[in-house]
């Protein structure tokens, strides 16, 4: 079953255009990975799909529904939730205060509680009664996903979650996956690395400029066709 859909999604910060005509779809039980440079368009993308970007209704799908005009708190309730770029916690409170505010005003029932976050992420059960400040980078974001957890959604959408992270981190965090997928929900990861993206994703898009320059299932596409998809034809990455 399609669960989330965009239908020549666009999008505009002022006079600049950031999105153009976007067609993707995530289907039921999927993870789809999200992939290009710096100003491709993806966090775009995924705050237009969480609802801090407005668009037409009928621009983006969910469970059949149009819901491209509906605001963030709502979208929530729908069974979407975000894990944003940067990871937003609020400094003031507790980790495990932090964690609870994801499931604020959810219906609650579900896979994820405290008790399943703290067997994901058990550095987390240590560090609960501390501020969201005193964590290292790679706690923090922990606790950026599993907020988004708490709320139980039918659609995890991370934006960025490796970015700025040491690579045995990003290691520890992306073990978590599986068990978020065995849990059921489906999973929007926007990556810069492609290595991780491929990884744990079905299938991927690579964005360019506000558009989809590639997709296809994550073991079929070469990695010279997403390099040309990510970089741009005749352009080489310069190490």
């Amino acid at each position: 079953m399609t669960l989330l859909q965009t239908h020549a999604l666009t999008a505009r910060y002022g006079d600049f255009q950031a999105l153009f005509g976007i067609d993707i779809t995530l289907e039921a039980g999927e993870t789809v990975a999200v992939i290009g440079a710096n100003g491709a368009g993806k966090t775009t993308l995924m705050r237009a799909i969480s609802g801090v970007l407005a668009s037409a209704p009928e621009q983006i799908l969910f469970e059949g529904q149009p819901i491209g005009a509906l605001a963030s708190p709502d979208i929530v309730m729908r069974g979407i939730a975000m894990v944003p770029e940067g990871r937003k916690l609020f400094p003031s409170l507790t980790v495990e205060e932090n964690l609870l505010i994801g499931a604020y005003g959810t219906k609650g029932s579900g896979a994820w509680n405290l008790a399943r976050i703290y067997d994901l992420f058990p550095i987390l059960k240590e560090r609960r009664h501390s501020p969201g400040t005193a964590l290292s980078g790679g706690q923090q974001q922990m606790v950026a996903i599993g907020r988004a957890l708490m709320s139980n959604p039918k659609v995890l959408l991370c934006d960025e979650i490796s970015l700025g992270l040491a690579p045995v981190v990003i290691k520890d965090i992306y073990a978590a996956f599986p068990q978020i997928k065995a849990s059921g929900a489906s999973i929007v990861i926007v990556e810069q690395d492609i290595g991780h993206a491929l990884k744990v994703a079905d299938r991927i898009y690579c964005m360019m400029e506000g558009r989809i320059t590639l997709s296809g299932r994550s073991s079929e596409v070469s990695r010279d066709a997403i390099h040309s998809a990510y970089f741009g034809a005749g352009v080489h990455e310069h190490h």
